[in-house]
C-alpha cells in the first residue's frame, strides 16, 4: 500500500500549467513544509515536500491556496529519480495528490502573518463568538461531561 497524509503550510503559491491536446488537464506544483514533531538540536524544524496534482484537485490549488496555507493532503509517494548532465545519479520522491482539504478557517490564515490568530492566555467569553465560526465553551462545562 502507497499512502502518505501530510499536514503543513504551503511554501509559495501553486505553480499551475495545462497540458496541451484536445483534453487539457491542469497540473499543479507546490512545496509543503511539515513541521517536525520531535526537534532535535541542530536539526531542522520541518521537512519540505515536493508535491503535484492533477485535474480539479489542481484548479482547486490554483484558486484557493498560497504561500503560507495550511492544508491537509493525502495521496501517494512517487520516486523521482534521474541522472543529471555530470552524470551523477539523483534520487528524490514526490507527493501525488489525490485530495486536499483546508486545515484551518480563513480568519486564522489571514490572521498574524498566516498563523492562528488566538494568542496564549486569551480566552473568549461564552458569549463571544470564537471567530472560526464554532461557539465557546463555558467555564466548568467539561465536569458535566459524562466521560473525562
Amino acid at each position: 500500500m502507497n499512502k502518505i497524509i501530510l499536514m503543513g503550510r504551503l511554501t509559495r503559491d501553486p505553480e499551475v500549467r495545462y497540458s496541451q491536446g484536445a483534453n487539457q488537464t491542469a497540473v499543479a506544483r507546490f512545496s509543503l513544509a511539515v513541521d517536525r514533531r520531535f526537534k532535535r538540536e541542530g536539526e531542522p524544524d520541518a521537512d519540505f515536500f515536493n508535491c503535484t496534482s492533477f485535474g480539479k484537485q489542481a484548479e482547486f490549488a490554483e484558486k484557493y491556496l498560497r504561500q503560507g496555507t495550511k492544508i491537509v493532503v493525502s495521496g501517494r509517494v512517487q520516486n523521482d529519480n534521474y541522472t543529471n548532465k555530470e552524470g551523477q545519479k539523483v534520487y528524490s520522491v514526490q507527493i501525488i495528490v489525490e485530495e486536499i482539504e483546508f486545515a484551518e478557517s480563513k480568519n486564522a490564515s489571514s490572521g498574524n502573518g498566516g498563523g492562528a490568530s488566538y494568542q496564549a492566555g486569551s480566552r473568549p467569553s461564552p458569549s463571544q463568538a470564537a471567530g472560526d465560526g464554532f461557539m465557546s465553551i463555558p467555564e466548568g462545562a467539561e465536569k458535566s461531561l459524562p466521560f473525562d
